[in-house]
């Protein structure tokens, strides 16, 4: 048996313009991103006589006499995929995550650096950093059927705080030097239970900039400069500074499109700037899912209560080091 997990991630600053090729027409576009231990977990054993793909989390199986028999139209597209592209024989294949569907945390893209990496290691494929955040990055794309960003799949694959450089020559991570635990006694996280396709979402934005509209270019470039400043101030520890960055981000995020807020997102919001919170934003591209809201230490308690008082379901994490595990 062979077991492998890798952590989700918060997006804290520059999310969506990682998106090929948005980054392009942005100047030292870069994405500021924190992975948590909220994982997604993969096991495979040997099992005679076939292919069993099973996602706990859906409670859906899948199984194929031969590899060759799965495609993206299988129940199970992802899986199905990977298991096509590893060319697996006699394999009974189990994922499962710790965070909920939909969250906006990069579940999806844990989960499949996860995979790669098990299969990668089972089949005796190439187990390169690179091959596999090539691999990760093309079949979350033939699953969803639209462009996936790039920044999901370091933190999963890498672990720690870190920013993502996206350029001309090449999508580099820097890992920061962040006061991590400092940073942790900041930030609450709550799930709003309302999952969104954020491959949508992302994808009408990104077909908005591509045919010239100057609302979002600009909107992408305030937010490129706020990824900028959040990395400067992270790395300083000016926890006044991060909170008037995350600020930003938000105003510029829910300007992208209409639906990346909701009334829901916005009394959890409310409610939790009424109990001492300075910033607050959503995961991912918006819409519902996850939003973690930051403040002051002493109101740590207070914002986390006010959370849940509102319906929201918080979920506990630390940041975390460590990225793939494969053993």
């Amino acid at each position: 048996m062979l077991t492998a997990s890798a952590p989700t991630r918060i997006d804290l600053a520059g999310g969506t313009i990682d998106i090929w090729p948005l980054y392009l027409f942005h100047d030292d576009a870069a994405t500021v991103n924190a992975a948590i231990s909220l994982r997604a977990h993969v096991q495979i054993e040997e099992r005679p006589g076939g292919i069993l793909l099973t996602s706990v989390d859906t409670h859906t199986s899948l199984e194929a006499s031969d590899w060759s028999e799965l495609s993206a139209e299988s129940r199970l597209p992802l899986l199905a995929l990977l298991a096509r592209h590893y060319k697996v024989k006699n394999v009974s294949v189990t994922t499962r995550g710790e965070s909920p569907a939909g969250a906006g945390i990069a579940g999806s893209s844990a989960l499949t650096i996860a995979l790669c990496g098990a299969l990668a290691r089972w089949t005796g494929a190439s187990e390169d950093p690179e091959d596999l955040l090539r691999i990760a990055m093309n079949v979350e794309c033939q699953t969803i059927r639209v462009p996936t960003g790039v920044q999901d799949y370091r933190p999963a694959l890498y672990g720690g705080v870190a920013a993502v450089e996206l350029r001309v020559d090449g999508v580099h991570r820097v890992g920061l030097e962040v006061d991590s635990a400092a940073l942790q006694q900041r930030l609450v996280l709550a799930y709003t239970g309302a999952p969104r396709n954020s491959g949508t979402n992302n994808w009408e934005i990104t077909k908005r900039h591509l045919d010239g509209d100057r609302h979002i270019f600009d909107c992408f470039e305030r937010i490129r400069d706020t990824a900028v400043a959040m990395r400067v101030a992270l790395e300083r520890g000016d926890w006044e500074e991060v909170g008037r960055q995350i600020v930003l981000e938000w105003d510029n995020r829910k300007r992208l499109a209409p639906g990346v807020t909701t009334p829901a997102i916005d009394d959890l919001i409310g409610r939790a700037m009424a109990a001492g919170a300075t910033a607050a934003k959503v995961c991912g591209a918006g819409g519902g899912g996850c939003l973690f809201c930051y403040g002051p230490p002493a109101s740590y308690t207070a914002i986390a209560d006010a959370l849940s008082a509102g319906g929201a379901r918080l979920l506990p994490f630390h940041f975390e080091s460590e990225g793939l595990r494969v053993g």
